[in-house]
């Protein structure tokens, strides 16, 4: 989804953000969605400027997607060189501008690479609908000019798992050995409104298994529990929500807890200030003795973790893989986006024939 890099592009991040139907799905949208931007506008900004003016998302993207490609130039020199490209749904550098920047390179080759590990269509399948919609409006990228193929989800990839469970080590090795077994470790993910859980997303079930991944890789050495963040207006969200839990192990006598950003791959606001600030304050006054486990950002043992997967994709793909997996082509039994059929169709092809 990207993030504001400065002050200034709060208010455009959040009207984009407010209009998209597939994410947050208004009623009388065209008009709610620029009142509802305008107020939340003075809230976010300060909090952006609360972690130093900015989210470094698009900062760690180009990080994770420059070192990636250092590496898939040396792993797959068949298919060197490789250019990452970043295509955020609502901050710079948005889907329209990335799609404009491929067709002056010239590029003839893509992979849709998700940096959501758990499939979400809030998400991933967003994002892919917005490129649809984006090399349809363009009238490039979409009807064989570039050669699509999808990685749509990576949820138990062992170099994820590993990155994961690294970054969890070296935040329990904080605590004092006697105690660091009882840690209680929290897994927190980003949260869904129920209605579209119920649908049939697969983004909770998604987020378990690399939950359940991790703590495998770890060898179940502590307490856990998967808990959701980052609930916004009057529906009914995934909970518990990760506050309410630390809450309710507070009261049970619980003093020690690491935060883990379960379904994150960079630092972002709801890293920098939803836990390590809004979360932490909470906790202090409970007398909870909170950490987290730092985020992946320029992890070496996370970069090849992306490195190794689009290895493994191209090679599939020129070996005469599909350019989507399986579970990409399958909606959701209660799908209700009529965008949904069309994108998959679209991926399917391999980007040849976009509809009219």
């Amino acid at each position: 989804m990207g993030g504001p890099s400065t002050i200034p592009e709060v208010h455009d991040f959040l009207s984009r953000l407010f209009h998209d139907h597939d994410l947050i799905p208004l009623p009388m949208q065209s008009f709610l969605a620029p009142v509802i931007a305008r107020r939340r506008t003075p809230q976010i900004e300060k909090q952006y400027t609360e972690i130093g003016g900015g989210s470094p998302i698009l900062k760690w993207t180009k990080i994770q997607g420059e070192a990636m490609c250092a590496l898939l130039d040396e792993m797959n020199p068949a298919t060197a060189p490789h250019k990452p490209y970043v295509a955020f749904r609502y901050a710079k550098t948005l889907t329209e501008d990335c799609v404009d920047e491929m067709r002056r390179d010239g590029v003839q080759r893509a992979v849709a690479f998700t940096q959501y590990p758990q499939y979400s269509c809030s998400t991933t399948g967003s994002s892919l609908n917005e490129l649809y919609r984006v090399a349809k409006a363009k009238g490039w990228g979409g009807s064989g000019e570039v050669e699509w193929s999808v990685l749509d989800r990576w949820p138990q990839h062992p170099g994820l798992i590993e990155a994961f469970a690294h970054n969890i080590k070296t935040t329990l090795a904080t605590y004092p050995e006697d105690k660091r077994n009882d840690v209680v470790i929290l897994f927190s993910a980003h949260s869904l409104p129920l209605d579209i859980v119920n649908r049939g997303d697969p983004y909770t079930a998604e987020v378990a298994a690399t939950v359940y991944a991790v703590m495998q890789k770890l060898g179940f050495s502590n307490p856990y529990r998967l808990t959701w963040q980052s609930k916004v207006g009057p529906k009914a969200w995934q909970g518990p929500q990760t506050a309410s839990a630390i809450e309710g192990y507070a009261k049970q006598g619980t003093k020690d807890i690491c935060l883990v950003p379960i379904a994150f791959t960079s630092d972002h606001i709801e890293t920098l200030y939803e836990l390590d600030i809004e979360v932490k304050e909470e906790a202090d006054k409970l007398g909870v003795n909170l950490t987290r486990a730092a985020s992946l950002n320029d992890s070496p043992i996370f970069i090849r973790a992306l490195a190794d997967l689009m290895s493994n994709h191209l090679k599939s793909y020129d070996q005469g893989a599909p350019p989507t997996g399986r579970q990409l082509l399958l909606r959701c039994p209660g799908c209700n986006n009529p965008k949904c059929a069309k994108t998959k169709d679209w991926l399917a092809s391999g980007g040849k024939n976009i509809a009219a």
